[in-house]
């Protein structure tokens, strides 16, 4: 696995909480603009007043394209802006470069999975050019911005492995590098390396709160060197590798918090006790890393190996920091030598606040 890495006036509010369609993106532009300069912040990091930019397929929004409403974002925007998509299918690549912070993706269906944006790349995938994407280069959705935030939509890749035969099938949906991200009532639909949680340095710490999500895959499909919060989310394995499947795969830098799985579920259909937890991923070599993956107070069901986690690319997962507490289900299993579990002390220092340390984020 490798990736390539001045307040508004009471009516400026009123009048650019929601936009109508524009006759061309200058127009947009001017009024996200205005809607955005000099608003403040909240406490949880969002805006006072909020721009939006709608998104509809079927040409009654602004834009009929997801990566169209973010290229209407002005660069350096200091408050949120809130791309608001209409139920249907968006097939695109979308990026939210790093100099376009405070941007929401909003569904605005009446579930998760009315809105989604989908794509079907793989790392091994040739590209025009001759080259192939790379596995962060295959992602349907990039947020390199600090404070972006997704809620009630899918994101998926929908790569077709059976219809490939490529070295390298890492196809991931979501490819988040900033900090203060908010993913909330998301479905994230993949098969190897669905969700890379990373940072654009590994001298960054990148926060990632995730919550009551839906999380879909067979290999690393949890993955990265983010600071990441799983909670109240499910975590299905699938069951189109029966022999194994691999949750986790945190590159963690030593100075910082790696993956915290609580409250959550990891279940699947595929083989029992074939699933394992999770594996340190040395990006690149990289033995300055500390992966870390704590999952507790948490279901795990019966396709979970009493032995749960397991080395990589020569790294053994006992010399970086893999552990349990107080989970529940057929694959809980007991404390060992190989299943290493927090005593009741240790727990108290892997809570979710230790985790975000001061940011309270909004769902």
């Amino acid at each position: 696995m490798t990736t390539n890495t001045g307040h508004p006036t009471r009516t400026q509010q009123h009048r650019h909480r929601w936009l109508r369609p524009a006759s061309g993106l200058s127009a947009v532009l001017a009024l996200v603009a205005g809607a955005t300069a000099g608003a403040t912040l909240g406490s949880t990091g969002t805006a006072s007043a909020a721009a939006t930019i709608t998104v509809a397929a079927d040409g009654s929004g602004n834009f009929t394209t997801v990566q169209a409403a973010v290229n209407a974002v002005p660069a350096g925007n200091s408050s949120r802006v809130i791309i608001s998509i209409a139920p249907g299918t968006y097939r695109e690549k979308v990026t939210v470069p790093a100099t376009k912070p405070y941007v929401t993706f909003q569904g605005t269906g009446s579930s998760r999975s009315s809105t989604k944006i989908v794509y079907g790349v793989a790392s091994g995938s040739p590209k025009g050019d001759g080259t192939t994407y790379g596995t962060g280069g295959s992602a349907t959705v990039t947020a390199y911005a600090d404070e972006f935030q997704a809620r009630n939509l899918t994101i998926a890749n929908d790569f077709d492995e059976a219809a490939h035969d490529y070295a390298n099938e890492q196809a991931v949906a979501l490819y988040t590098a900033g900090d203060r991200t908010v993913l909330d009532s998301v479905i994230f639909d993949g098969n190897q390396d669905t969700l890379l949680l990373h940072s654009r340095s590994t001298s960054l710490r990148a926060r990632v709160y995730v919550n009551n999500a839906i999380i879909s895959g067979d290999v690393d499909f949890i993955f990265g060197g983010a600071t990441a919060v799983i909670n109240k989310t499910a975590i299905t394995v699938k069951s189109d590798r029966t022999s194994y499947g691999i949750v986790l795969a945190p590159s963690t830098p030593a100075a910082y918090h790696g993956f915290l799985v609580i409250n959550s579920s990891i279940t699947g259909s595929g083989t029992t006790a074939a699933t394992y937890l999770g594996r340190p991923w040395h990006a690149g070599g990289d033995a300055s890393l500390d992966p870390e993956a704590i999952v507790r107070n948490s279901s795990l069901g019966a396709i979970v190996r009493s032995a749960p986690w397991t080395d990589m690319s020569g790294f053994s997962w006992k010399d970086d920091r893999f552990a349990e507490y107080a989970n529940s289900g057929a694959g809980a299993g007991t404390a060992s030598s190989d299943r290493p579990f927090l005593t009741v002390s240790q727990a108290a220092d892997y809570e979710i606040a230790d985790w975000l340390d001061g940011w309270t984020p909004s769902t």
